[in-house]
């Protein structure tokens, strides 16, 4: 009877039926299975040997390799204490190496760096693929005082599921009968040296929907996992729950967050073991500092007498505001055209990063204990800042500057920074590519609504539409698309000619929360449509043709690609798709796919299915259409986003006769590869197809 009554309304909404019988790709999203694998491995079969037999394949893989292994890469770190620490990666490290300096020593050219843990070696005595994530390090108490330890986050292969163990910085070893996690999307924060906040999987019932943690739990030392006390349970429709200690100045503040989606979020504070409510909107960001809660708000918002404007940025008394006041100091409003990007925050100070049209500033707030002081920092202009690291008991900070065609240099500032002269200039990145002649350009199309869309262009004299064109897209999750120097696209595309498009479409956060709002959930269209009018206003000014025109995007930007390209396939010579998401009526059941109809919508909800299903490109792709050649590309590990997407699309374009190349690397997570080769080899084939596809041969 309920299958009877899916089909009837399914008809009724002139929709495709959600059943599993409807969809013969559907064995496809059984991602270990051996059918499915035989497939991946008889199509990578199939790209391998297109692409090598390319003459331009093998010398621009090793190119790139020689880029990404690079020791004029700049090694970022991250200061705990006396040490500044880093990650690297390189042919002798090809899994990495977690290795520590002093400040002395990251002065020099060739700094002299002490090993804390050889990935390499450890993956190698333990027969595992282990690709490193961030630890969660427990801050000390005193400035003083030593960092000494640490949960490592071990990734097999390169999935969002971690293995977690605790490791000790002085010793440089794993703690005998310290805390472990065994693999899962866990969430873990640091109480006290004994004592983690601790989300995983406990078994039934303990996990979302969309595959994390909906129950945390405080765990002591010595006890066993089953013992661990349960603070707070989210409900079954949840993204998940959290707690965490955020420490500042001498204070411990724990946070409990539950994620009903990912911009609606409930909070609380644990106070004498009491849960009390934190009563700001549920989309805005808090943070503490020192004695003052910093709220982000992402929506207007009116509290006490007052009321403030979305993208505002608000500063009170902690402890006040929990007593019941209201009394806000406004650091920040944007004006128009510009929006706040990112907020860090020095001993002394908060620094925030603003795009106005699309390029950045740097803007720092300061209380000298009677009122705010808020100036903008003389940093460059017509450049890309980003704050690359801070550290609480200091007011140094590390800024990288950046454009298209500048290598990334790092400098060294502090709070109070009157001449940027004054600034540190400590690394850059090595020319990678030949940037002579390339300029930039800042332009705007017309979306179908009547909305100016910017997007960049980067080319080598004036492009007249003969040389190939990459228009590159995102467009949402409010991630904004920044000009940015690489030496992958650099040496892949641009140094042979190719001319490179940078899209600042709505559902980005180019231009703050309306902009991102502005392509949520039924108003998705919108995204594709600004992507359409960029494309359309490349073509109408001569920069490009359509059989020159190719198009890239990866995770939500694949979906833009793959749904562009079923829209108006008559516009494009190329698409490229890196772990794409494309079959919208199953997202919210494949991995994390639920945690995202925040931002899509729900196709369980018939109102909701039939917005979606105009645009999914997965149920649009039609038979006797004719489409631009498409290379897809994913990962097996990657636990984020389904590789059933990829597949079967490209099982779909297979079966309607379309033109594909399909690769799917076997682990890499979600950045589709594991190490610098696994990227080496993907760009690489992504660079060849593009050449091949929309070059005049």
């Amino acid at each position: 009877m309920l299958r009877f009554l899916a089909l009837t309304l399914a008809a009724l909404l002139c929709l495709p039926a959600a059943r599993a019988d409807d969809d013969p790709h559907l064995w496809l999203e059984d991602i270990d299975g051996p059918r499915a694998l035989d497939w991946v491995r008889a199509r990578n079969a199939e790209a391998e040997r297109e692409f090598t037999a390319d003459a331009r394949f093998e010398p621009l893989r090793r190119e790139l390799l020689r880029v990404l292994d690079s020791d004029g890469r700049i090694p970022f770190v991250a200061r705990m204490g006396a040490h500044y620490y880093n990650f690297w990666r390189d042919a002798r490290n090809p899994r990495g190496v977690w290795r520590r300096t002093t400040l002395a020593e990251y002065r020099q050219a060739a700094p002299a760096w002490e090993t804390v843990l050889d990935l390499d070696a450890l993956a190698k005595a333990e027969g595992e693929n282990w690709v490193w994530k961030t630890p969660e390090c427990l801050r000390p108490a005193r400035a003083d005082e030593p960092y000494r330890r640490c949960l490592l986050q071990l990734s097999r292969g390169g999935a969002d599921a971690v293995v977690v163990r605790e490791f000790d910085l002085q010793d440089k070893r794993f703690v005998d009968g310290g805390f472990v996690l065994p693999e899962a999307k866990s969430s873990v924060s640091w109480k006290d040296i004994d004592t983690l906040w601790v989300g995983t999987d406990f078994g039934p019932g303990s996990m979302s929907v969309a595959g994390y943690p909906n129950v945390a739990k405080e765990w002591k030392r010595g006890a066993p996992l089953a013992d661990a006390q349960t603070v707070f349970t989210g409900q079954a429709a949840d993204i998940g729950v959290a707690v965490e200690s955020e420490f500042a100045r001498s204070r411990r503040v724990d946070w409990v967050q539950r994620w009903i989606t990912q911009r609606d979020v409930e909070r609380f504070v644990l106070l004498e073991g009491r849960l009390v409510p934190v009563d700001i909107p549920r989309d805005a960001l808090p943070r503490l500092f020192g004695d003052r809660l910093i709220v982000r708000l992402r929506g207007a918002w009116s509290a006490g007498e007052r009321a403030y404007p979305e993208g505002a940025v608000l500063a009170i008394d902690f402890d006040a505001f929990l007593r019941g006041a209201r009394n806000f100091d406004v650091l920040y409003t944007p004006a128009p055209g510009r929006a706040l990007q990112a907020i860090a925050q020095t001993e002394s100070a908060l620094l925030f990063t603003e795009l106005d049209r699309v390029r950045a500033r740097l803007i720092e707030a300061k209380h000298d204990g009677e009122r705010w002081n808020v100036r903008r920092v003389p940093a460059p202009d017509n450049a890309q800042i980003n704050v690359a690291a801070t550290y609480w008991a200091s007011d140094e900070y590390f800024v990288t500057v950046q454009d298209f065609t500048t290598p990334t240099t790092l400098y060294r500032a502090e709070v109070g920074l009157a001449d940027w002269s004054r600034a540190e200039r400590l690394k850059s990145l090595p020319a990678f590519w030949n940037a002579a002649g390339v300029s930039v350009r800042q332009l705007e199309a017309t979306s179908r609504d009547g909305t100016r869309v910017p997007y960049f262009v980067v080319a080598r004299g004036a492009p007249d539409g003969a040389r190939p064109v990459l228009l590159y897209g995102y467009g949402g999750f409010e991630i904004a698309q920044r000009p940015f120097y690489s030496g992958v696209f650099g040496k892949g595309w641009l140094e042979p000619g190719g001319v490179f498009v940078l899209a600042n479409i709505r559902g980005g956060g180019e231009f703050g929360p309306a902009w991102h709002r502005a392509a949520l959930r039924e108003n998705r269209q919108k995204s594709f449509d600004d992507f359409i009018a960029i494309a359309e206003d490349l073509i109408a000014r001569g920069i490009a043709r359509p059989e020159r025109l190719g198009i890239m995007g990866g995770s939500q930007g694949g979906l833009l690609v793959t749904g562009t390209m079923v829209q108006r396939p008559e516009l494009f010579g190329a698409v490229v798709a890196q772990v794409p998401l494309t079959d919208m009526l199953r997202f919210h059941k494949l991995l994390a796919g639920a945690s995202w109809i925040g931002e899509y919508g729900n196709p369980d909800r018939p109102a909701d299915r039939a917005f979606i299903a105009k645009y999914s490109p997965y149920q649009n792709v039609k038979k006797g259409a004719k489409y631009p050649p498409l290379f897809l590309v994913t990962s097996t590990r990657d636990d984020r986003v389904h590789p059933g997407h990829a597949r079967k699309m490209a099982a779909r374009m297979i079966e309607y006769g379309h033109d594909v190349r399909y690769f799917e690397n076997i682990e890499g997570g979600h950045g589709a590869a594991a190490n610098n080769a696994q990227s080496a080899r993907m760009w690489a084939q992504a660079f060849t197809f593009l050449w091949r596809s929309l070059s005049a041969e």
